[in-house]
């Protein structure tokens, strides 16, 4: 282990921001980069959801929350982005946490864009995608042969400033969809999928709070989706569909799936 990094010394140039992907929950789905940048890091800038284990390996670190929750008051991008660039400056290692993959619906585009412009140096440190624990939790691939040769991630939401776009076209598309940020999205998504040529029968599922201990598989066709959601706690939700989880609906899963 190196030693713990020290302040930047402004002649000498900004230190170096790390885009790193939290997972989906469990601390122990981190990459070894991702612990070992937390455990050096002089500053991180984390998600709402990302789990108290994995914050703790910051051990040297201050932990500046800038996390974005539907319905509730949450930092504004543009000032996550110059956050960044001023930590950067007197910082020698800081960290931006995100949840799941930092390139997968977490905005790292805009925050690469920020940085570049700025002379920032940066890396991006990959993560586990909850689509994928999920999956793991549910022990059911997201692609089958002869069934699910096809995988789209979508999102239905669309950020503040963003114009709405047509997520259901693709989505109908595959044989397999994951769903982020869909949990409070339930009717939308019903309606969007339905309008795009999606039976009402096609299976669908919801974990909720991914890979941690308390996690939970809800199952039923698309029609009962909306009903189905009402069932969610406060945790991370993604939502699948597709044919490869019909066995899933049949068995009408409701289960706080325990830890093995």
């Amino acid at each position: 282990m190196k030693d713990s990094p020290q302040r930047v010394d402004s002649a000498a140039g900004p230190g170096t921001v790390y885009l790193v992907g939290a997972g989906p929950g469990a601390a122990d789905l981190l990459t070894l980069r991702a612990a070992r940048l937390l455990e050096q890091a002089d500053v991180v800038f984390h998600d709402a959801l990302v789990h108290p284990d994995t914050l703790a390996l910051a051990i040297r670190a201050r932990l500046v929350p800038v996390g974005k929750r539907c319905g509730r008051l949450s930092t504004a991008q543009r000032f996550i982005d110059k956050q960044l660039v001023d930590a950067a400056r007197t910082h020698a290692v800081v960290v931006r946490l995100k949840g799941g993959d930092p390139m997968l619906f977490g905005r790292a585009q805009e925050e690469i864009a920020a940085l570049g412009a700025a002379g920032i140096p940066f890396e991006v440190v990959p993560g586990v995608s909850a689509a994928f624990a999920a999956s793991a939790d549910l022990a059911q691939s997201l692609t089958v042969r002869g069934k699910a040769r096809s995988v789209v991630f979508v999102t239905p939401r669309a950020g503040e400033g963003e114009a709405a776009h047509d997520w259901a076209r693709p989505a109908a598309a595959a044989d397999t969809v994951a769903l982020y940020m869909a949990g409070r999205e339930a009717d939308r998504i019903v309606d969007g999928l339905l309008a795009a040529g999606v039976s009402p029968h096609r299976p669908v599922v919801l974990v909720e709070s991914a890979s941690l201990p308390g996690r939970r598989v809800l199952a039923a066709p698309l029609a009962e989706l909306a009903s189905l959601a009402r069932g969610l706690g406060d945790g991370p939700a993604m939502l699948l569909v597709g044919e490869a989880y019909r066995g899933l609906m049949a068995t009408r899963r409701d289960d706080a799936v325990k830890a093995a």
